[in-house]
Formats: C-alpha cells, sequence, structure tokens
C-alpha cells in the first residue's frame, strides 16, 4: 500500500487509512468507513487506523476488521438504588457540554429485570478507545461497579432492560461526508 505525502501528519491521527486496492485514501472518518463497506461497491476494501503521526510523515497504524465497524460497544455504570442512577445519568449526559464525545453515543437510564439500576453509554465500537479517553477527560466518576466492552452490550440488549430516560449524544464538530460526496472522496488519495 503505498500513501501519500500528507502535509501536517499529525492532524491525522485518529482517522482511517482505507486501501480500495488500486490505491489508497488517507482521513476517512468511522462513519464513512461504515458507510463505505455498506456498498457492494466497496465491500472488498481493507481498514487502517491512524493511531499517531509523527511530523516527519511516519505512521502508526493498526489493521481494522470490517465486522468492527457493524458492532457497538459500550460502558455500564451500576448502581444500588434509582437516585444514584440517576445522578451518574446526569452527570454523564453534562458531559457533552464541556467536551465533545469522539461520536454519537446512546445514554440510557435503566433498570434490569432483577431490579438493578444502570447507567449505559452504548457508542459504535471502533469507538472504543475514544470514549474511554473521553470519560478521563470529563473527570467522570461514578459510586458503582463498572463493565464495559461489546459483550456487554449485547448482555444488556438480551435483559431486556426498562429505559427510564434516553438522550443521544452527538459531535458537533464531525462532518462525515455522505452518499455522492463519499463516493467522490473514494477517489482521493487525502481526504481531509
Amino acid at each position: 500500500m503505498k500513501l501519500p505525502k500528507m502535509e501536517n501528519p499529525q492532524r491525522y491521527s485518529g482517522l482511517y487509512i482505507v486501501d480500495f486496492g488500486d490505491h489508497s485514501g488517507v482521513g476517512f472518518l468511522a462513519e464513512e468507513v461504515a458507510e463505505l463497506l455498506e456498498s457492494e461497491q466497496y465491500a472488498h476494501i481493507t481498514i487502517y487506523k491512524i493511531h499517531r503521526a509523527y511530523p516527519d510523515g511516519t505512521l502508526e497504524i493498526r489493521g481494522v476488521r470490517r465486522e468492527t465497524f457493524q458492532l457497538e460497544s459500550g460502558m455500564f455504570f451500576y448502581a444500588e438504588d434509582e437516585n444514584t442512577a440517576r445522578g451518574d445519568y446526569d452527570r454523564l449526559a453534562e458531559c457533552p457540554k464541556q467536551i465533545d464525545p469522539p461520536a454519537r453515543a446512546k445514554l440510557h437510564l435503566a433498570q434490569l429485570p432483577s431490579g438493578q439500576y444502570l447507567t449505559a453509554l452504548i457508542y459504535p465500537a471502533e469507538y472504543e478507545e475514544e470514549f474511554g479517553r473521553w470519560l478521563l477527560d470529563c473527570e467522570y466518576r461514578t459510586a458503582g461497579p463498572a463493565a464495559g466492552g461489546i459483550s456487554q452490550v449485547e448482555l444488556y440488549y438480551r435483559q431486556n432492560p426498562t429505559v427510564l430516560e434516553r438522550k443521544q449524544l452527538f459531535n458537533s464538530q464531525s462532518v462525515a461526508f455522505r452518499g455522492q460526496m463519499l463516493l467522490e472522496a473514494a477517489k482521493k488519495a487525502v481526504v481531509r
């Protein structure tokens, strides 16, 4: 895979490289990669995430499985009672006012059939690391135990919780290419 020369390569950390076979493109958002994978034309692509980029153009990249873009991951914060869970939920709902979340996410205040209360933060699996950092940056704290990961999301849905309150969190900075604009961007060596 041959990558283009990039100006200011550090700004590409956290973005994706897509190897289309006959060329590659640098600077895709996760949402764009997911949309490309949904198209029949680009179902064969190979995806890499840029973890670090250095001023000399050197990149630290890691391959990403296609399936990752179809999965959800999450963090689940358990509480002893509804008031504690509601406090966790309210504090987490305030975090986007301080720092944009890395991507769109679902926030639930829920009660499990067992009677236990929890706050659930569910997001695209490809943003696992970014949401972990975001929670640290927001200095989010909870009193009870926490669990996270793809398997925890599956368990949460299987338990059929009663959602008492829900909210969507959005990244205000994320402007993804869609439709025809994305198909045009796929032809470029440097997308952003």
